[in-house]
Formats: structure tokens, sequence, C-alpha cells
């Protein structure tokens, strides 16, 4: 058994975290716009506080690329390498965070539909991420 090749899960988890960016851009400016306004105005979040903050939520989708493709690293000696293997790397990630973001929903600092649309959005944003990054790990 080789050891993991992290030259390959950062190249990977960069690609895994470009992915990643482009699906937060299309689901938070255009998908779930609406919801996220909402949920600024009910919670009193200023637009430029946010805005101001965009960096983080860019270096967090790199760093959860690279989790993404470490995670398949990990996990491929005992499911295989190829799609399948990445899938399940995605949807534990995503499993992780969802747990998290629910307990934020039953706080009420979001709502259920913001919650499960969000959740399914993110999901093929996992699936799709892990799959892109994955395809270039090599052992």
């Amino acid at each position: 058994m080789a050891g993991i090749n992290v030259g390959r899960v950062i190249v990977g988890g960069l690609v895994a975290g470009l992915v990643a960016n482009l699906f937060d851009f299309v689901i938070t400016s255009y998908l779930l716009a609406s919801d996220l306004a909402e949920t600024m105005a009910r919670l009193s979040l200023s637009a430029t506080a946010v805005e101001s903050s965009i960096w983080v939520f860019v270096a967090v989708d790199f760093f959860w690329g690279l989790l993404l493709v470490f995670t398949y690293a990990a996990i491929r000696p005992r499911f295989g390498p190829g799609p399948k293997t990445a899938v399940i790397s995605g949807l534990v990630l995503w499993l992780a965070i969802s747990l998290l973001e629910a307990q934020i929903s039953a706080m009420g600092i979001s709502t259920a539909p913001f919650y499960v649309k969000g959740a399914v959005l993110y999901l093929v944003s996992a699936i799709v991420s892990s799959l892109a990054g994955s395809s270039l790990y090599r052992e």
C-alpha cells in the first residue's frame, strides 16, 4: 500500500476548490439570492460586511477541495480508484456539513426551506467538485 500522493492531492484539491467556488458563485448569486437576502435582513446583517468577507468563502472552498481529494485518496485503497469513490468522498463531507447546517437551521438562523434548498444544491456541488478534483489524483 502506497502513501498518499500529496502533490496530486494539492493539484486535485485546487481544481475541486475552483469548481466549488464556481458552484458557490452561481448558488449564492442566482439560485439562493432571494433566500440569502431574506436571511440577511432577518438577522440584520449588512451587505457590506458580508461582501467584505467574500475572501473567506473563497479560501474555505479551496480548503474544502483539498479535503475532498484528501478524503478520496484516503479511502481509495478500500473502495478502489474511480468515480464511485469520488462520489463517496463528496457524500461523506457533504453529510458532515449538512448535519452542522441542520443544527444551525434548528436554532432559527436559517429557515427549513432555505436549508433544504441549500443542502440539495451543495450536494451537487460536493459531488461534482469531488469528481473533478479526484479525477486528477494518482498514487
